[in-house]
């Protein structure tokens, strides 16, 4: 428990809670803040307001046998008379209760003329008799409390009744909330008819409140996520305010004491209470997050304390908040944004003390105030309470635009969305199409991108040598699928040819070395050195270039004794043989002789390959996670354009290796790009394109043409052509006079139009309508 603390001289006490035997659905308390009651399916109990703690007075739940009427949907305590209550039960019964009754069983009358489950009641603010209530059924009844039976019923001929609350100021007239979003005012005198209604909600809307203070204003919470705030004192309703929360409104209640402030709660997935100051929407003012449940019910302590709120939620507890307790959103959020805009603009906002500097030489060293800059004392001012207002924070919003043709605009973005391809060609095509238009918008980094798609995923390509010649030959396996060694010797040689050169040098004192040491020749330390040591590097194993082929082959062979086993391994059908090339080779030709690469297998035999010991070429799927680590890469640098492309064209050969929410992520990302350049025709292709469920029902949804006859102008059934009303067609060119059923053109002007080919070939002829209304038909 927290320190005590005193509010006022009748209401004191903390943040607390108690522990519920089973969940609430409903709380109300007594007028004298002194006593709450708690309502759920399975509770019915009044606690004592202590300022240590909740002290249970009273069980309701009475009786050997378990009633419905005791499984509450709503209570209601009476603020002008403080020994009765009201329930609201799922059976479609409404039950008051007269706690001043001797017995154990308080319940005192028992309505039932509900035929499904009430979801509110509500008495008469200054009416003690008088009590409202509102039933899935779609009715509202008003009771006399000293009548057995409902004095009126009023139908909404509508949906389910969610709430109804009493005026406060209007002594005749309730608001209603509807389940088809509707709000409706009734004057009691009149049941037979609704005062006023209008549309509040898209969806349901589960709970209206009318303001303590303005006559006029009803806050309404609804499925939609929002609370709107109506006022109701002018000819036509007007909405004033609306803030948008992050689940659905079940509750809804004025701050006392404060005209701005208003607590809501969720009816699901959210359990934290918040209150807002309707004149800044976008942030809560204050957040109580003790529930670990939905919060079902919420009621301000007393009509005039705005610094109690109580609540109760389906964790089963009771909570007491005390207002100086509950966290501030503001404290928390970030005063400082940046934007970039479509073309490369800048947008930077921040507070106004880090953005100005002191104007002049007195400025300096001034402290500024939050409400700005007062020039005058101040003690002439009443020093606000810091916990009743907003953080008072100034920012100053710089633009920095970006220069015409700069690095920063978005052209490229609209050329390579508008010049690449993504389907209607083979593979090859489509990554060798997109990498030119990549080069030629000069971006080379996307254009190699799609150039290394195409030879990983690319079927590789039929060499016209057998695999032993290529061994025989050239000496060494195929690196890539579609990369051969003629088209890399050039770029490889010159590289390395002056580490060749070396290397060469070397090899060729080491062999010498061993032509005149006898005791070493054939020895195993002597190959271990040579090769063991890996003297030479990757590439001149696979390709050395040699000036002098003819003059310089006899030296680098060792003598046939170094090698005991040769015979055995020459046998064996993938063995490669030592075949020594001149330049008078049917092989070779004379020019080809000095700019062919050779391999060590060609220059001198010193390794011999039994077996391969990779597949000749690399299957693609060798290749996804290098790819899904490049997507991964172009969307976290902000380029979903290369992301999205690259998924779409590759299909289901990544399509697998990507989660399927971050591909949806990739796909809304970049569709929202597409249609803020208004690339609507490239946005349709990708979200056609796409196989993510949720991206593909984009351009399913609103899709319906509602069409009038052209004949007796009223609507028609999508069944077929002929008007169920008239029996005439609806779409008839104006050419030919047929019925058209494939691709209709129009003129908005006058309504007429045809067959977009029958229309096109009129228009050369003649700018005037082809029905003969003597209209200038246009047609965009």
């Amino acid at each position: 428990m927290e320190k005590m603390t005193r509010v006022s001289g009748t209401v004191s006490g903390c943040t607390m809670f108690c522990h519920l035997d089973a969940p609430a659905n409903a709380i109300s308390v007594c007028r004298d803040a002194t006593q709450v009651v708690v309502a759920g399916r399975n509770i019915f109990k009044i606690y004592g307001l202590e300022e240590d703690g909740f002290v249970e007075r009273l069980n309701l739940r009475v009786g050997r046998k378990p009633s419905l009427n005791f499984s509450c949907a709503d209570v209601m305590w009476h603020q002008m008379e403080e020994n009765l209550l009201a329930t609201a039960a799922t059976n479609g019964a409404v039950v008051t209760w007269n706690l001043a009754r001797p017995c154990r069983n308080k319940q005192e009358q028992l309505f039932t003329e509900h035929k499904r489950t009430v979801n509110k009641v509500c008495f008469h603010p200054t009416e003690v008799n008088m009590l409202l209530s509102g039933s899935q059924d779609g009715f509202m009844k008003c009771f006399d409390l000293r009548k057995k039976e409902s004095v009126s019923t009023f139908s909404g001929q509508s949906e389910s009744v969610r709430d109804v609350q009493f005026s406060i100021k209007d002594y005749f007239t309730f608001a209603a909330s509807f389940e088809n979003g509707n709000v409706q005012l009734w004057d009691i005198r009149r049941p037979d008819r609704y005062e006023r209604m209008f549309t509040a909600h898209t969806g349901p809307v589960f709970c209206c409140d009318w303001h303590p203070e303005d006559r006029g204003w009803l806050a309404t919470g609804g499925r939609d996520k929002m609370v709107k705030v109506w006022d109701m004192s002018t000819n036509r309703v007007k909405e004033i305010y609306c803030v948008q929360t992050i689940a659905s409104v079940a509750r809804v209640k004025w701050r006392p004491e404060r005209r701005y402030h208003l607590a809501t709660c969720s009816m699901m997935v959210d359990h934290n209470i918040y209150v807002w100051d309707v004149r800044r929407p976008f942030i809560p003012f204050a957040t109580f997050e003790e529930h670990k449940d939905v919060t079902t019910g919420i009621v301000w302590r007393h009509q005039h304390d705005p610094y109690f709120l109580l609540s109760g939620s389906k964790d089963s507890t009771l909570y007491q908040h005390m207002f100086k307790d509950a966290s501030r959103p503001v404290d928390r959020a970030n005063p400082e944004g940046l934007c970039f805009g479509l073309f490369g603009d800048l947008a930077f906002a921040a507070k106004e003390s880090l953005m100005s500097a002191p104007q002049s030489v007195g400025d300096v060293g001034r402290k500024t105030y939050p409400g700005g800059d007062r020039r005058y004392p101040i003690f002439f001012f009443k020093k606000p309470d810091v916990t009743e207002q907003f953080a008072q924070v100034s920012s100053a919003l710089s633009v920095f635009e970006s220069e015409a043709g700069s690095s920063v605009g978005m052209d490229w973005f609209i050329n390579t969305a508008q010049s690449y391809l993504l389907s209607g060609k083979p593979f090859a095509e489509l990554c060798e199409h997109n990498a030119q238009v990549a080069k030629r918008l000069n971006r080379p980094q996307e254009s190699t991108t799609w150039t290394m798609l195409r030879i990983m995923f690319s079927e590789p390509a039929n060499p016209s040598l057998s695999s032993n010649h290529n061994l025989n030959k050239s000496g060494n396996l195929p690196l890539v699928n579609s990369f051969s060694m003629k088209e890399m010797s050039a770029a490889l040689n010159e590289r390395n040819k002056e580490n060749r050169q070396d290397n060469l040098h070397s090899l060729e004192t080491n062999l010498n070395n061993n032509d005149e040491n006898e005791e070493t020749e054939g020895s195993e330390g002597q190959a271990e050195y040579l090769f063991g040591d890996a003297e030479l590097d990757d590439d001149d194993l696979y390709s050395m270039e040699h000036d002098n082929q003819a003059a310089e082959e006899p030296e680098y062979l060792l003598p046939q004794e170094a090698f005991p086993l040769r015979h055995e391994i020459m046998d064996h059908p993938s063995a490669p043989e030592p075949v020594q090339e001149k330049p008078e080779s049917p092989h070779v030709s004379g020019s080809e002789a000095e700019s062919t690469c050779l391999t060590p297998m060609e220059s001198f035999s010193l390794i011999s390959v039994s077996q391969l010991l990779f597949s000749p070429h690399l299957p693609p799927k060798f290749f996804c996670p290098i790819v899904k680590e490049m997507l991964c890469y172009y969307a976290e640098q902000g380029d979903v354009q290369m992301a999205v492309s690259v998924l779409i064209v590759l299909g289901d050969r990544i399509r697998k290796e990507i989660d399927e929410l971050t591909q949806e992520h990739w796909y809304m990302s970049y569709i929202d790009l597409l249609q803020r350049f208004e690339l609507w025709n490239v946005s349709n292709e990708v979200i056609k394109l796409s196989t993510c469920g949720a991206i593909m029902c984009l351009n399913q949804t609103s899709t319906t043409l509602h069409i009038n006859c052209s004949n007796c102008k009223r609507p028609m059934s999508n069944k077929g052509w002929i008007c169920d009303r008239c029996h005439h067609c609806a779409s008839v060119c104006a050419v030919c006079h047929h019925v058209v059923k494939g691709l209709f053109v129009w003129c908005q002007g006058c309504s007429h139009g045809g067959h977009l080919e029958h229309v096109m070939e009129w228009l050369k002829q003649s700018k005037h309508c082809p029905a003969g209304c003597g209209h200038l038909c246009e047609y965009t």
